[in-house]
């Protein structure tokens, strides 16, 4: 019996133990796949992006002297200089120390020193930015530098290169064109493009002038022995110094220009548009000429036909054939067709190209329109506070709160818009507070009045009156005790806040 009874068990299948525990092993594996699949589908990724700082640099003002600081606010140069130092590119660590001034004979010395604090550009004498200026700006050009050498002026780049020789009795930026500067010798301009690096106009004319009213780079009017030219950004002659002026609008290969028959309009092989009929030009855009005669406005065409009669206080080129025009002191938009597309009732009207709609100023003066290309009010009663063409969005105060719309007129939230920040202002029941991506709230609802982040990490709020910042983790960094009522800007890098003026770009404590 025993021997059958183990017969019997032999044959039977034996149980493989590696098997089982293969089995098993794959089973739990199995559930932590799924449960990490749910996981993720249901639970809010708690990961903050780390914020980037750009690098920029700062003129600072503290205890009656200037430094540097950067966008950390991080002390590059001490706040020991008696003169305000000069950054000409925010971006680039080159800054223009000046010392050694003497009042009565308007004389200075300046060096140039780096991040580190060291000097550079030690081989030129005299070294200063090129100022530059339009009706709304003033600013520095961001690449080239003006040195001294036995009195004459001379061209070097940031890096030391010269790009001119110090060969010219003066050296100056031509008001209101970036990377356009004006070199002179024996009373005679020319041009050089700095961002070619390059003479690009000879120093042979009397004079010379930016060619469109916009101050684009695209040409320049010349004065030669007092008759007057029209050359390209590229010093190409495109007119010959033949007329006795040369109006600063141009386009479609189209000039105004006056002999001694009159003004005129010619194209750039001479011959001519239209001839008389009108006193001023104001814009060419394509086929369309915009008029003036007697102080009032109209549109031709390239041929010299009448489309928009010349009846108008002001027009304005929109796109295509749309034109924004003032009548009985009230804008709005008509064709060349002379249909009305937008009823005369705001008090001013732009169209802007790069958002691709209309700003309307409404009777009130307070509160604006905003008008798609297809002539729908998309937008109506709010205070636009930001256009962000770069990243495509606006950011506008509507019904008493902040909102962010993109260029297709959908809403969108503030995270969603503010690349690259930590933070976020939010409003509860008129305070505000911050959150980061997540939504998570960071920072209380305990202040009357904040601003979002900026791209430093800093973070502007208000209480009681006066002025703090956070930093990009909501802590506080300085609590609220400036007075910031004469600011029509108001920003932070870490303790120092903007000038009250801000053309200087200057931040003070």
């Amino acid at each position: 019996m025993n021997r059958v009874r183990a017969r019997r068990y032999d044959n039977e299948p034996k149980l493989n133990l590696k098997k089982v525990f293969a089995t098993i092993i794959a089973i739990i594996v199995l559930i932590m796949v799924i449960v990490s699949v749910i996981k993720l589908l249901t639970k809010k990724d708690s990961k903050v992006t780390e914020m980037i700082i750009p690098t920029r640099y700062f003129t600072v003002y503290e205890s009656g002297k200037y430094g540097v600081i950067d966008g950390t606010g991080k002390n590059i140069i001490q706040s020991i200089y008696d003169e305000s130092i000069i950054i000409p590119n925010s971006s680039k660590p080159v800054f223009i120390c000046v010392y050694d001034v003497n009042e009565e004979n308007g004389s200075y010395k300046t060096k140039i020193l780096n991040e580190t604090g060291k000097e550079i550009l030690k081989q030129y004498n005299n070294v200063t930015p090129l100022e530059n200026s339009d009706n709304n700006n003033i600013w520095y050009e961001d690449n080239i530098l003006r040195f001294e050498k036995d009195g004459k002026y001379g061209l070097i780049d940031f890096s030391g290169k010269e790009i001119v020789p110090a060969e010219y009795t003066n050296i100056y930026a031509l008001s209101g064109v970036q990377k356009s500067i004006v070199i002179e010798k024996d009373n005679l301009k020319g041009i050089v493009n700095s961002s070619l690096g390059m003479i690009v106009v000879e120093a042979n004319y009397n004079d010379i002038e930016t060619l469109n009213s916009d101050n684009s780079d695209n040409g320049y009017i010349v004065n030669k022995d007092g008759k007057y030219g029209v050359l390209s950004g590229t010093g190409k002659e495109i007119l010959a110094c033949n007329y006795n002026e040369i109006e600063n609008v141009s386009g479609n290969n189209m000039y105004v220009v006056k002999d001694d028959s009159g003004l005129k309009i010619i194209d750039n092989s001479l011959n001519i548009v239209k001839d008389g009929g009108f006193d001023r030009v104001y814009e060419i855009n394509g086929d369309y000429i915009t008029i003036g005669s007697n102080g009032l406005k109209g549109v031709i065409s390239k041929d010299g036909t009448e489309l928009i009669p010349v009846q108008y206080q002001d027009l304005k080129f929109a796109y295509e054939d749309y034109f924004i025009v003032e009548n009985n002191n009230l804008y709005g938009v008509i064709k060349t067709d002379n249909n009305i597309v937008i009823n005369y009732q705001y008090l001013s009207m732009s169209f802007i190209p790069s958002c691709n709609f209309y700003t309307a100023e409404n009777t009130d003066g307070t509160s604006t329109d905003i008008i798609s290309r297809k002539l729908e009010v998309k937008l109506s009663n709010v205070i636009i506070s930001e256009l962000n063409t770069n990243d495509g969005y606006m950011r506008i105060r509507e019904d008493g709160q902040y909102k962010y719309y993109n260029f297709n007129f959908e809403e969108k939230k503030n995270t969603e818009v503010l690349k690259n920040r930590t933070l976020f202002l939010v409003n509860k029941d008129g305070k505000y507070g911050y959150v980061n991506q997540n939504g998570d709230l960071i920072v209380n609802y305990i202040y009357d009045d904040g601003k979002e982040q900026n791209e430093f990490g800093y973070c502007v709020v208000k209480k009681d009156g006066k002025w703090g910042v956070l930093g990009k983790d909501g802590t506080v960094i300085l609590k609220p005790s400036v007075n910031l009522d004469n600011n029509i800007y108001i920003d932070f890098i870490e303790k120092y806040h903007l000038y009250e003026d801000k053309d200087l770009n200057l931040y003070v404590k």
